[in-house]
């Protein structure tokens, strides 16, 4: 669950004269999505794009189609989904790491 937070105003802190700007506020997600559900669409990306390459592959060994590029093209897209889904994966898991080993 993500918190909304709010700044601190500095221009009623620091007067009306004050040169220094308050920061952006915070805006949601693309779409105003969470990073839950973001993943989870994500995920299912993935598992539709490797669906979709393994019916093109069945269907290219069944002849019921004759383009290989077309398949090798699924193919490469479900894998490079995959990939990036395991790299981002990896990067959650080090920064999970990470903040458990900061000390408070």
């Amino acid at each position: 669950m993500v918190e909304n937070y709010n700044a601190i105003d500095t221009q009623r802190v620091l007067g009306p004269g004050s040169d220094i700007k308050a920061p952006p506020q915070a805006t949601p997600g693309v779409d105003g999505k969470d990073f839950k559900s973001l993943l989870m669409e994500s995920i299912n990306e993935v598992n539709r794009l490797q669906a979709e390459a393994e019916t093109a592959s069945i269907n290219l060994a069944t002849g019921k189609t004759e383009s290989v590029d077309e398949v090798f093209t699924a193919v490469k897209k479900a894998e490079l989904a995959f990939q990036t889904l395991m790299q981002i994966q990896r990067k959650l898991l080090d920064a999970y790491d990470e903040i458990k080993q900061m000390r408070v």
